[in-house]
């Protein structure tokens, strides 16, 4: 697909040759390739030194060798996954761009492949990302499954999703959404009210994506039968959980024990999803998180899915993704390892795409790990 032209500068000049790629479109909803405002391609010309125009349906890419290549790639991608009549997204360009993590060879549009969707009262939910159309399928397969990665990344809003059109298509019983009750560094002092105002402020995010995808009425109905229960994760201790799908969000401000009482509630027939960010673990000591510690608790526990988001896969505004990636570019320069949302011993593939910190030829202090390879800030290494 497209073709090349090499554009040779006067020998005076001494500058390298500028290539010329074109890529034919008018078979395709530009709109659904380019963006609003041809905002993808100003994504590609933001990341790559290339200029790129798009003149009577055919794209045309300049520059030098190595970015046009680059740029020509991405191209490709986009424009199959666009054939395949997806919106193209800036998430995708992001993914398209930065290549394939973890060694895969599949092409952009085939990651899409068998990925649900669900249709609500209020809006139609679909994978914006190839590890969402991942998530996705994991959650259709897969009794437990661990959501791990930065903010806006869509870990609780599937999640939620997904038990809906669970309870839909009477697979379970109920909806128990749970979070932990831990402030985010700041003391909100004595709360007023009876339990459920006093705790309502931290599971708000919970009432937020069930108003997303259902009426008011249904969702106060559901909530006052009981279908739908919105509760701290303190008030689960005891109880057995049956025709259920539970999902415990900001899982990253448990500790160990609370994350195995809250996985050994599940009952028969029962479906857990544990999301969380371990980037923003609000615990005092947040080496006693038990999201960090699971992956080397239950890596030999079969049935178990980890899904890990990166910044690729922000969907929200695209300043997101930037700050994500400036916070990552700090915590390197603090602590010479860089996390990017799923935690450096978290993911066993991350490690593979992480850049080398900047002083990477010095020898880490020996306060800072310890006999057994431990490091202070997240854990042991996996």
């Amino acid at each position: 697909m497209g073709q090349e032209f090499c554009v040779s500068p006067p020998e005076a000049v001494r500058l390298p040759p500028v290539i010329v790629r074109k890529f034919p479109i008018e078979h395709l909803d530009p709109m659904t390739l380019l963006g609003r405002n041809d905002s993808n391609l100003r994504h590609i010309e933001r990341a790559l030194p290339v200029r790129i125009t798009l003149r009577d349906g055919t794209i045309t890419v300049a520059g030098d060798d190595e970015a046009v290549g680059s740029a020509s790639r991405a191209l490709k991608e986009l424009v199959e996954l666009a054939e395949r009549g997806k919106m193209v997204e800036e998430a995708d360009v992001a993914t398209a761009l930065g290549g394939r993590r973890n060694g895969d060879s599949h092409r952009l549009a085939e990651s899409y492949e068998g990925a649900p969707g669900y249709s609500f009262d209020r809006k139609a939910v679909r994978a914006r990302t190839p590890m969402q159309a991942e998530y996705l399928k994991a959650l259709e397969d897969h009794d437990v499954v661990f959501a791990i990665g930065p903010a806006g990344t869509g870990k609780t809003y599937l999640a939620v999703a997904a038990a809906v059109q669970a309870l839909r298509q009477k697979k379970v019983d109920r909806i128990i959404l749970v979070r932990p009750a831990v402030e985010a560094g700041e003391s909100l002092g004595f709360l007023p009210g009876d339990m459920q105002e006093k705790v309502d402020p931290y599971l708000r995010p919970m009432y937020d994506a069930l108003a997303d995808l259902m009426s008011y009425d249904k969702m106060r109905r559901y909530i006052e039968l009981g279908v739908i229960e919105i509760a701290p994760l303190a008030f689960m201790r005891g109880r057995t959980l049956h025709n259920s799908f539970v999902i415990l969000d900001e899982a990253q401000n448990t500790t160990v024990r609370q994350m195995k009482m809250f996985l050994t509630r599940m009952g028969v027939n029962s479906r857990a999803v544990i999301t969380g960010d371990v980037t923003q673990i609000d615990l005092k000591d947040p080496d006693s998180s038990g999201l960090v510690r699971i992956q080397s608790i239950l890596g030999g526990v079969e049935d178990l899915k980890f899904i890990y988001f990166h910044p690729e896969d922000v969907v929200r505004h695209r300043l997101v993704r930037d700050i994500i990636r400036a916070f990552d570019r700090y915590h390197a320069r603090q602590n010479g390892r860089l996390e990017d949302g799923v935690g450096t011993s978290l993911d066993p593939e991350a490690l593979s795409g992480q850049a080398e910190p900047e002083h990477a030829g010095e020898s880490r202090a020996p306060a800072q790990e310890d006999a057994a390879g431990e490091d202070p800030a997240r854990g042991p290494s996996l």
